[in-house]
């Protein structure tokens, strides 16, 4: 890894280095911001000299319509076997791919440079479409996935007996991965899933799916560290980004959200063994038309998890209907829910400088565990307001403080 005082260059604006200059958050990045951001720059300054594979050259067909799997694959293994660093090149029109995984550990580090458009089938699969398992140092560069969703989604809504759908990029098992510039519309359930990895950098990513597409999570990070998220775009039919168990260092900054259902850390708590989370900021997000802010949910049934050490900063609400939520008896369908009191404890969380508006009159709910109460709940400068009118608060089992401005007025214990 380089070290931080080495990494102070910032080229063109149209380089491919000039595209990782600007991750860098606007405030003070940590050390391993630092790091993560480096091993960007580094990783593809040190590809761009290596080999290049182009999929067209190995056989792929840019009509969106026949099978591009082999010549993918066939790409991807000559990169990975490459002794230097490598690049998988895709030049510009449509590619039809069926579920594929790049599988590790590659030689070196590798490049995807996407300059077209792949496609899902339309035989609606499962599990994942696109999957990066155990691959470190591998770069996502541009490009658009098209998950072909929209008559899934419909067969769903119309509750008939519907395939599950697919993820449209799973990177799991990896490390020291940089997605940058990517777009994905249309996924048939998430659109992107960071599992089981550690140092994740996604930056200038857009997701785009209709607001009643179901299941349709923009970015889902679960048993991962050291993930930042920054510079989205997320409009979904569900959360625009979600936290799942045995998550911690979590980085999100400069998201714009809506349609969707908020950032939601959960939910958690279905599996009694479950490990927690920690260590989570968001900071400079704009909700738009959202069900939700930001929230956190839980089961209401018995489980060692946990949520603690979160921050959220400097958030912009516009219309939510729940714009502040703690939610301890999540249950989305209503059907065979657990009715039980939530193992998960959750406890240091902040909500400073949010302001915004309410589409119900209760802006702020924190719905605790009544057996492991919710404490070390901070309100700092909240303004929010319903209709141009006061909003009001609403707590069960909430402990916590408030200082500065808070509208509505704190309920909390």
């Amino acid at each position: 890894m380089l070290p931080s005082s080495e990494c102070v260059f910032f080229p063109g604006k149209g380089s491919a280095l000039g595209n990782v200059s600007s991750a860098l958050p606007a405030s003070k990045p940590t050390q391993f911001q630092r790091e993560l951001w480096c091993f960007g720059v580094s990783n593809i300054a040190s590809s761009s000299a290596g080999s290049t594979y182009n999929v067209v050259s190995l056989g792929a067909t840019a009509d969106g319509r026949t099978d591009s799997s082999r010549a993918f694959l066939s790409a991807w293994s000559s990169a990975c076997a490459s002794n230097a660093a490598a690049t998988v090149f895709v030049p510009k029109g449509s590619y039809l791919l069926r579920n594929v995984v790049f599988t590790g550990q590659c030689e070196n580090s590798v490049t995807f440079q996407i300059e077209g458009t792949l496609v899902a089938p339309s035989d609606y699969g499962t599990d994942s479409w696109i999957t990066f398992e155990r691959v470190s140092g591998v770069t996502i560069l541009g490009g658009t996935l098209d998950g072909q969703g929209a008559g899934l989604w419909a067969c769903k809504n119309a509750g008939k007996s519907c395939p599950s759908g697919a993820t449209s990029l799973e990177i799991t098992n990896s490390r020291e991965i940089l997605i940058s510039g990517l777009t994905s519309t249309n996924s048939q359930m998430f659109h992107i899933v960071i599992h089981d990895c550690e140092n994740v950098k996604l930056q200038g990513v857009q997701v785009t799916a209709s607001g009643n597409s179901p299941n349709t999570d923009g970015i889902h990070v679960e048993g991962s560290t050291g993930v930042t998220i920054s510079r989205a775009t997320i409009k979904t039919g569900d959360d625009c980004i979600s936290i799942g168990p045995g998550t911690s260092n979590i980085w999100i900054e400069s998201i714009g959200c809506g349609p969707g259902h908020g950032i939601s850390i959960g939910s958690l708590g279905k599996e009694t063994n479950e490990q927690g989370v920690q260590n989570v900021t968001v900071k400079t997000a704009v909700f738009s038309g959202t069900e939700n802010g930001v929230r956190i949910k839980t089961w209401a049934r018995s489980s060692q998890g946990f949520v603690r050490g979160v921050l959220f900063e400097d958030v912009t609400i516009n219309n939510a209907q729940n714009p502040i939520i703690i939610n301890q008896e999540y249950c989305p369908h209503d059907g065979d829910c657990p009715n039980q009191s939530s193992g998960v404890k959750i406890s240091d969380v902040t909500y400073r400088n949010i302001k915004g508006s309410s589409a119900s009159e209760i802006a702020m709910n924190f719905d605790c565990s009544h057996t492991n109460p919710c404490s070390g709940i901070v309100l700092d400068n909240v303004d929010l307001t319903y209709e141009n009118k006061p909003a009001t608060s609403s707590c069960r089992s909430a402990d916590g403080s408030a200082t500065g401005l808070v509208h509505p007025a704190s309920c909390l214990a």
